[in-house]
């Protein structure tokens, strides 16, 4: 069907398309019985306005953007990312979140030009922070308004929102040691990734005194079930694993049961990042437990606020907690 145009409500209501304007716009120069006409008919007829007319006119896109730059697929199966967007999305009322998948940076900066020059969003949330990003600067110099979901310490001039990593290490592999373990191994996420190299420090340095190991992988359950695999067939395999999101730990349980190690007499798994997926197998997974809908939530707030004209400012949220259950215990 033809898409609704302001000639179609002007033809209706009997009127010129400039009182249509006027009335659509809230402007003087109708009458309030010819407004709600006009309002009435453009609700019938389903009339929206062009995107390119309120580019021109420099109204708000009443959108924020969100890229991550991970296969499609990859957000099938990690509930960070959809725990992440429900808490997004239950702050923004009626701006709408536009979400994209691409497969590098170079792709992911050029989705930015273009929504922000075409006005499509009004801000955006930046995720998976690495190392001297290049998307920070990129975002300073195109002005568009940004939220880091990361460490300050990579966000430039742009407002970041944060958790203790480190100080959710130490507890961690606290926990561990305090059971007895002294060979202790690590799957990771990307290296490349800010938080993963965050985590990697915080992790040698509680593991300075004993026996550790840092596997990196790419999150999926297929590397951290292979990361697992060669772990524990290595002659001083670790009496404890910790794994860097849910889903490999799910995977590096089936492969314990694979080979005949029961967990947790024989091996101790602890989960980063909690989820109804830790909960629901046998034995249940002791878990970093962190509340990514209201990082999400607190993320979303952050950046309507900039796009209001608020000031920018790194904002840390609660540190994630250890949560003990039947996957941990002392080592045999």
């Amino acid at each position: 069907m033809k898409r609704p145009t302001i000639a179609d409500i002007a033809r209706r209501a009997g009127v010129s398309k400039g009182a249509v304007s006027y009335a659509l716009n809230g402007q003087p120069g109708v009458s309030e019985a010819t407004r709600a006409r006009v309002l009435a008919i453009a609700a019938e007829i389903g009339w929206q306005p062009s995107l390119a007319a309120r580019t021109l006119s420099g109204a708000r896109a009443q959108a924020i953007g969100l890229v991550v730059c991970r296969p499609a697929r990859f957000l099938g199966v990690e509930p960070f990312f959809m725990e992440l967007i429900s808490g997004i999305e239950s702050e923004l009322g009626s701006c709408a979140l536009m979400l994209q998948t691409v497969p590098d940076h170079h792709a992911e900066l050029e989705v930015y030009r273009r929504w922000w020059g075409e006005g499509r969003v009004d801000g955006v949330i930046l995720v998976d922070l690495h190392a001297d990003d290049v998307r920070v600067p990129a975002l300073q110099e195109l002005g568009l308004p940004a939220v880091v979901v990361g460490h300050p310490s990579v966000a430039g001039s742009l407002t970041s929102v944060w958790s203790d990593e480190v100080t959710a290490m130490r507890e961690t592999t606290g926990y561990l040691i305090a059971l007895g373990h002294r060979r202790i191994a690590r799957v990771a996420g990307l290296p490349s990734l800010m938080h993963t190299v965050i985590r990697d420090r915080a992790f040698a340095d509680a593991c300075a005194d004993l026996e550790h190991w840092t596997v990196h992988t790419d999150y999926t359950g297929e590397q951290g079930a292979r990361a697992t695999r060669r772990l524990l067939s290595s002659s001083a395999r670790p009496t404890a694993i910790l794994y860097d999101n849910d889903i490999m730990t799910v995977a590096g349980l089936s492969v314990a049961q694979e080979m005949g190690l029961p967990v947790p007499e024989e091996l101790s798994l602890v989960a980063w990042d909690d989820s109804p997926l830790c909960q629901v197998v046998r034995p249940p997974l002791t878990a970093v437990s962190r509340d990514i809908p209201a990082f999400g939530a607190h993320a979303a707030r952050r950046l309507l606020a900039l796009v209001e004209g608020g000031p920018p400012g790194s904002f840390e949220v609660e540190a994630a907690r250890l949560t003990p259950r039947g996957s941990t215990t002392r080592p045999a």
